[in-house]
């Protein structure tokens, strides 16, 4: 990806994970560029160039690169899986490493890249109420919701509901409807999961600020430390997702999510664009 110096606007990057796009724009050594109005430009489908998420990189001190996410109706996210493992990918090739750290509202992450599989440790996974967050004390592993769901934070707030068969839910229904409900403050995702095997789950999800995605790589973690919880499953387990599939594995230092990247195609922004969506 070449820096943002054309004349004629601002360089991105297209990539996805599993199907789950984003919009890369690299702002090292200029400062942020993008706002809540750019992000829901970029993200129309029809009018801007579309995306499930946006990630945008900064400098940062301490650490080979800052990473901010955006939703496609110009929402701020707290955490995106899928576009950290792309976005640590392109660093990586930029710099030749094997393995990086990045700071994230989450904190400090970390990348790692192997057989043509890119790595990330997610942290820990969030499981008090409040951390979550939720709107009030409850069990976090038996929400006081129909489906008996299970709430996770992963720097994202997530629901999730283990159902016999995750193919048969009315997911452009239910999602939204538990998006929104008051039990979460700042919405949620929500995940469908049905259990396949000890080791192997199968997962749909409606994401919050961007609606039905092939894949959600907070989501896949939130999931797995939700089937662990519940005795269902191990630390690790394999994910089928729309778009296809992740290896998660919960470890002490904490969740490590495995998948491939892929590289679209870059373009450059117009000046009428920008300055019409600025």
């Amino acid at each position: 990806m070449k820096q943002n110096t054309s004349p004629l606007g601002l360089a991105f990057l297209k990539m996805h994970g599993l199907g789950n796009d984003f919009v890369v724009i690299d702002s090292r050594g200029r400062g942020a560029v993008v706002t809540p109005a750019l992000a829901r430009a970029l993200g129309d489908r029809n009018r801007g160039v579309g995306f499930d998420q946006l990630a945008e990189i900064r400098d940062a001190d301490g650490a080979d690169f800052t990473l901010d996410f955006w939703n496609s109706d110009g929402s701020r996210a707290g955490a995106c899986g899928n576009a950290t493992r792309c976005v640590s990918d392109l660093v990586m090739r930029q710099t030749g490493q094997d393995g990086i750290s990045l700071l994230t509202t989450r904190g400090s992450l970390s990348a790692r890249k192997a057989d043509g599989m890119v790595s990330v440790n997610m942290g820990h996974p969030q499981c008090d109420w409040a951390d979550i967050p939720l709107s009030h004390a409850v069990d976090p592993l038996h929400l006081p919701l129909d489906g008996d769901p299970a709430g996770v934070g992963m720097g994202n707030p997530h629901c999730i509901f283990f159902v016999p068969d995750a193919e048969a839910v009315p997911l452009t229904t239910l999602g939204p409807k538990f998006e929104t409900d008051p039990l979460f403050p700042q919405k949620t995702n929500v995940e469908f999961a049905s259990l396949i095997a000890p080791d192997h789950l199968r997962m749909r999800v409606w994401e919050r600020g961007a609606g039905i995605t092939l894949a959600c790589g907070s989501g896949a973690c939130a999931v797995a430390v939700a089937a662990h919880l519940r005795g269902l499953t191990g630390r690790k387990v394999r994910l089928d997702v729309d778009g296809g599939t992740l290896e998660i594995d919960w470890r002490d230092d904490g969740v490590w999510m495995t998948g491939p990247v892929a590289y679209v195609f870059e373009g450059v922004l117009s000046s009428e664009f920008l300055a019409a969506n600025q």
